[in-house]
């Protein structure tokens, strides 16, 4: 597999897609239309992320579209009732009028373009499903203002019915090498994001496995100490494995700790798991990395020198992602 990715994959061409698309029992028929975009690539779905909602828009009684979006409703139509909340809340109710909220999932495909920790495109793709709610304006308690009217306090729910099909809409595109390098440019010191990658290129968990295979990146914005703007970006587990939790070690040395970790590895189905579990505060403590640091600066020696080099730098400079 080569590391130089020659494909071009254009947002206005995966949002056509999306759109194209309508969602059925599972994910397959969009995986496959992706997979002919790039057919010199594997592409796979990495991780369906957990339901989270947000406001829809709004319907009548019948389930008829009146608006796509309830706040911009809201704003327009309280203007055309001459700022008068009372006003609009007759209107509301007069129509006995339903708002909906979008109920969705975000999928995260990976297209992988080479062997190292970076190499890989990942597409995140919103499925979206909308749902009615509740009533407009609640009958027995109405809204004092136009934020309440928008997010009421205490809503009047309705049985819940389906609107329309779920459809997918594309969110982004990240070229995890290209926005690596973007994001070290802003900071000083290598990002932990990095860090962790660079540390997977060299360990024996690279012989054997693909860093997304089992992990993919989350870009975000934060704001800096001066109100600036940061992307940033965090790493994110993807795997659903029934892994043992190295918390509470107990003192153990030597072969009972190798075992132990041996068995973590061999749960997660590379070598060397353990320290990126640890590195990212997930499942394995840091008086594990410790008392395998002792382990091998003493008598022991179950490390292969490519782990115990990035164990080393690791105690001298801890690091988590």
């Amino acid at each position: 597999m080569m590391t130089n990715h020659k494909f071009q994959l254009d947002g206005q061409q995966l949002a056509k897609l999306c759109k194209n698309t309508l969602p059925g029992h599972s994910d397959e028929l969009l995986l496959t239309k992706i997979q002919a975009l790039v057919p010199d690539y594997p592409v796979r779905l990495a991780r369906t992320g957990s339901e989270w909602y947000r406001l829809g828009g709004i319907v009548d009684m019948n389930g008829k579209r009146i608006a796509n979006d309830l706040v911009e409703w809201t704003e327009r139509t309280f203007i055309e009732c001459g700022k008068d909340l009372q006003t609009l809340i007759d209107y509301t109710r007069a129509q006995k009028l339903i708002a909906t909220r979008q109920t969705g999932n975000t999928l995260n495909f990976v297209i992988q373009t080479g062997r190292r920790a970076e190499d890989f495109m990942q597409l995140d793709i919103d499925k979206t499903h909308e749902m009615s709610d509740r009533l407009l304006v609640s009958e027995s308690d109405p809204p004092e203002d136009l934020e309440e009217f928008i997010d009421p306090l205490t809503p009047d729910y309705v049985d819940t019915f389906g609107i329309g099909t779920a459809r997918y809409a594309y969110r982004r595109k990240t070229d995890v090498a290209v926005f690596m390098t973007e994001i070290n440019k802003h900071h000083i010191q290598e990002h932990p994001v990095q860090r962790f990658m660079d540390d997977w290129n060299r360990s024996s968990a690279q012989q054997k496995a693909v860093l997304s295979d089992d992990w993919i990146v989350r870009p975000f914005r934060n704001t800096g100490r001066f109100g600036e703007q940061q992307i940033n970006v965090e790493i994110i587990n993807t795997q659903q494995k029934n892994l043992p939790q190295l918390d509470d070690i107990n003192g153990k040395k030597g072969p009972a700790l190798q075992n132990l970790l041996a068995r973590f590895d061999r749960q997660a189905g590379y070598p060397f798991a353990w320290f990126f579990y640890m590195a990212k505060g997930k499942l394995v403590s840091p008086h594990c990395g410790v008392a395998v640091y002792k382990d091998i600066s003493g008598d022991f020696s179950y490390l292969p020198e490519r782990d115990v080099a990035i164990l080393k730098d690791w105690i001298n400079t801890p690091y988590s992602v």
